[in-house]
């Protein structure tokens, strides 16, 4: 059940190297193989179209943009047939986050932007289980309106042992004295920050003691980097960026998100019947409550909780990545731009960043010369994060980081899959644009 209603404003302690330090505060343990999948083909329909979102409470509904369609709730091992029409005034083009290998569908290398009216085709196979976000936002920047994203959710083909399933999408918002949201890579000057949940301005969840339920917490924000605290409640992490780990507790109860960063999570509702549990949100300069957890007065659903849950079934991701004689490319971020591009002045011709043979490890060199946070986002490939003296790696799997100023961080992957895709950096200011560039896979 959700509902909407008024929350109290609490405190949530943490500043913002406290937000940052979170991205990487994990231990975990490698992931296996799991075969079997399913073979289906689903049709999709979806189109870019206006649309509108109330961002404030008793506010009027404030003009926007959005991907439209039915729910993207589908099974791994799927294949989309997807049709999509642009009914916007300007281009767009379809950015899948987190799947991974499959070049015909990469946003710019292999699809380039659709004009206003036009219609195209695509297949989208759904080989690992997970969520996802599909969104418009990478055309977004400088744009009349601001967008809406979308999860997508890719539901394991082995049973799950939860007894709900919710989708926590978080998206950042500027909203202008007039009630107008902008969009990203312009001054906000006077603007104020709006943050939703699922498009309401606040969420709350009513759940039965005993009760399992997995939230899967998505930013769809543009720039900021957020941490999402469930106060009260044992919030144990089982996926980052739609890949599994092994479970672990979240520190403090707080999870930490990057733009475009995702989170699968697992709570038990063992408080008593009528308690209020708030969900947080902290943005690094300050927390505000964004929805509840409430303890129905319904019958528990079962005496007792359930047994802690193993992990997720793996997506088949290597468990170990040999990192001698891999391909070293330095990259730098944040700083003057060079070959660095917006999405918009993107061109199919323009050199890549780097060329790897199929099959090859490559090590990145991430360096940020800018003055705050930058976020580094991999199309095609899931990679892991390096210790600082590239003698082991953090056991789990990411495609989005967010990298303090003046530090380098080294990632690595195993280039397997074919084709062009493509590389994002853009910092936590609203200001600052969205750049791209692109690598190959031979």
């Amino acid at each position: 059940m959700v509902r909407i209603g008024p929350m109290a404003s609490p405190k949530f302690p943490l500043d913002r190297r406290e937000l940052m330090a979170g991205l990487g505060a994990a231990a975990l343990t490698p992931i296996w193989p799991v075969a079997g999948r399913t073979q289906a083909r689903s049709a999709l329909a979806l189109q870019a179209k206006a649309d509108s979102v109330v961002l404030r409470p008793n506010a009027p509904a404030t003009p926007i943009w959005s991907l439209q369609g039915p729910e993207l709730r589908f099974k791994r091992g799927e294949t989309l047939d997807i049709t999509f029409g642009n009914e916007l005034p300007v281009p767009a083009v379809l950015s899948w986050r987190g799947i991974d290998g499959v070049p015909a569908a990469e946003p710019l290398t292999a699809r380039p932007p659709l004009a206003g009216g036009g219609k195209e085709a695509l297949q989208l196979p759904l080989r690992h289980a997970g969520t996802f976000l599909c969104e418009l936002n990478l055309l977004g920047d400088g744009q009349p309106r601001a967008s809406q994203a979308r999860a997508l959710i890719v539901q394991e083909s082995e049973a799950v042992a939860v007894d709900r399933d919710e989708v926590l999408l978080i998206e950042d918002w500027r909203v202008k004295p007039d009630g107008t949201a902008m969009a990203p890579a312009a001054d906000p000057g006077d603007a104020v920050p709006v943050h939703t949940i699922n498009g309401q301005t606040s969420l709350d969840l009513s759940g039965r003691t005993n009760e399992r339920i997995r939230l899967r917490i998505i930013s769809g924000c543009q720039r900021s980097v957020i941490a999402v605290k469930l106060e009260g409640l044992d919030v144990r992490v089982m996926a980052i960026d739609s890949q599994s780990s092994e479970p672990f507790h979240a520190r403090n109860g707080a999870l930490v998100l990057a733009p475009g960063g995702r989170v699968d999570a697992f709570i038990d509702v063992t408080t008593p019947t009528g308690t209020e549990t708030p969900i947080l949100l902290h943005d690094g300069k300050e927390a505000r409550p964004i929805g509840k957890v409430r303890v129905s007065s319904e019958p528990p659903i079962r005496p007792t909780p359930l047994a802690l849950a193993p992990p997720l079934p793996s997506n088949g991701l290597p468990e170990r990545i040999e990192l001698k004689g891999a391909a070293r490319v330095d990259l730098a971020l944040g700083g003057p731009q060079g070959d660095w591009v917006t999405p918009a002045k993107f061109v199919a011709t323009a050199p890549p960043a780097f060329r790897v043979k199929g099959d090859r490890t490559v090590v990145l060199a991430l360096t940020n010369r800018a003055a705050i946070a930058t976020v580094f986002h991999l199309h095609g490939h899931h990679f892991r994060l390096l210790d600082r003296l590239d003698d082991g790696w953090k056991p789990f799997w990411l495609d989005t980081l967010a990298i303090e100023p003046g530090q380098t961080q080294r990632i690595a992957f195993r280039a397997e899959h074919a084709g062009r895709y493509l590389i994002e950096s853009v910092t936590t200011d609203w200001a600052a644009p969205r750049l791209v560039r692109w690598y190959a896979v031979e």
